[in-house]
């Protein structure tokens, strides 16, 4: 993954100018009407119009703002009175599952514990109805998700299924997940707090500074480091909707990104750093859930190898789909673990996919006496564990899905992180061969 600082700053200011693009019409109308109300009144006392002192209007307002997209310390920045409005009643989010996602704050903690994990399904239109760039070649020069990964800068010498993803979305579904990724990074925990001294130490000047960089609004309620936070995720997560417009943005993103973001304190770092992380991901943000479909599945045949009675009951309750861990996959166990928790099993993950990808197989384990193989797939091993440490629970008390979801979802700071990783790879070791 190449972290070019340039290739994002590009993103970024795409993002921005579609927002521009949004508002572009009403813009236009008020600045007209204020010249033409402040010629006419020049007119009558016979005087030139004189514009304020330290303020000269530009010929082409769109141009103004274009050139200013970027700031000198490299931030992408806007000034405009209009911002993005939060106004989420246009949508209709299919509703997955209830969340258990808390917040600091207590003006919105209910609003937050219940929040759900959604994936917007929005018409695709004709590509003709997609407002392009000024120019053909700023098109291609934008960065896109590839097969391939990297950074694209010239797909015309690449293969087919190297090339950069192809997408119908249109400006209208960009605009609906800005209105989503701003309500889930105003609504955000602060659980990071004490991961990252220096961001929690933000003046509120510079925290209300970043926010008008990203048009956020609504934050009047949060401390500094949580509009600075908000943000954060705002301008990396709109960046991703333009560089993987395939997948845009789905509720779930922002819980994968955070936690990166307590630990990278440059979002050019952080948003190559999610790019990669995504690159596995994405795949629980499908319109079709191919990628979940397999997971869940997964999730299913290490229960039925290892505990068959238990898979007999599910199969009674018609939960044999395991539906119930759901959440659990889509957003990697980030709301049933502690902060600290949910960074102690991703790096676990990790490394055993690193492992995976240098060609470490079982028998040099074996040799090494290390235990369990490395698997792409710890995470389901892991979330397989945690439904069988309350087998018995299950079996005896619960008599519907809808009372096994309840419980998964109550899960939250209640997992012991190093008792559900030993678990999980005793089943690695036992079922490794059977399985995968």
């Amino acid at each position: 993954m190449i972290l070019c600082r340039k290739d994002y700053l590009l993103l970024r200011k795409h993002c921005l100018r579609k927002s521009v693009y949004s508002n572009e019409d009403r813009k236009q109308s008020n600045k007209t009407d204020g010249a033409n109300h402040a010629e006419s009144v020049s007119s009558e006392k016979g005087e030139d119009t004189v514009s304020p002192v330290g303020f000269e209007v530009p010929d082409n307002p769109s141009v103004e703002v274009e050139e200013h997209l970027i700031s000198e310390d490299g931030n992408p920045c806007v000034r405009s009175g209009e911002e993005m409005q939060d106004d989420t009643s246009k949508t209709s989010p299919e509703m997955l599952m209830d969340g258990n996602q808390s917040s600091s704050s207590s003006s919105n903690k209910e609003e937050s514990d219940n929040s759900v994990l959604t994936h917007e399904e929005m018409p695709h239109k004709d590509a003709t109805s997609v407002q392009q760039p000024s120019t053909e070649d700023e098109q291609e020069s934008i960065p896109r998700y590839s097969s391939a990964g990297g950074n694209m800068e010239n797909d015309s010498e690449l293969s087919k299924d190297a090339r950069p993803v192809k997408s119908s979305r249109t400006v209208e579904d960009f605009e609906t997940w800005q209105r989503i990724i701003r309500l889930d990074a105003v609504r955000a925990n602060d659980e990071w707090v004490s991961y990252s001294t220096s961001q929690a130490a933000v003046s509120r000047e510079k925290a209300i500074e970043s926010a008008k960089a990203v048009c956020l609004k609504d934050y009047e309620h949060l401390e500094p480091h949580r509009i600075h936070h908000a943000s954060r995720l705002v301008a990396i997560l709109e960046a991703y909707a333009i560089y993987d417009p395939e997948i845009g943005y789905c509720q779930g993103m922002s819980d994968l990104l955070a936690p990166l973001l307590a630990v990278l304190e440059d979002d050019n770092e952080a948003f190559w750093c999610f790019a990669g992380f995504m690159r596995k991901a994405r795949h629980n943000f499908r319109l079709d859930e191919v990628g979940i479909r397999r997971q869940l599945n997964m999730v299913s045949k290490i229960i039925k190898h290892k505990d068959f009675h238990l898979y007999r009951h599910l199969e009674m309750l018609q939960a044999e789909d395991c539906f119930f861990v759901y959440r659990m996959v889509v957003v990697m166990f980030r709301r049933e673990l502690t902060f600290e928790q949910t960074l102690s099993l991703w790096e676990v993950m990790w490394a055993d996919q690193a492992a995976n990808r240098a060609g470490i197989t079982k028998s040099s384990f074996e040799k090494l006496r290390l235990g369990a193989p490395p698997t792409d797939d710890l995470l389901l091993y892991a979330i397989a564990a945690s439904v069988l440490q309350k087998r018995k629970l299950i079996i005896e008390s619960y008599s519907s899905m809808d009372e096994i979801i309840r419980e998964c979802n109550s899960m939250s700071g209640q997992l012991n992180i190093w008792k559900l990783l030993d678990d999980a790879h005793d089943l690695v070791v036992t079922l490794h061969d059977r399985i995968e």
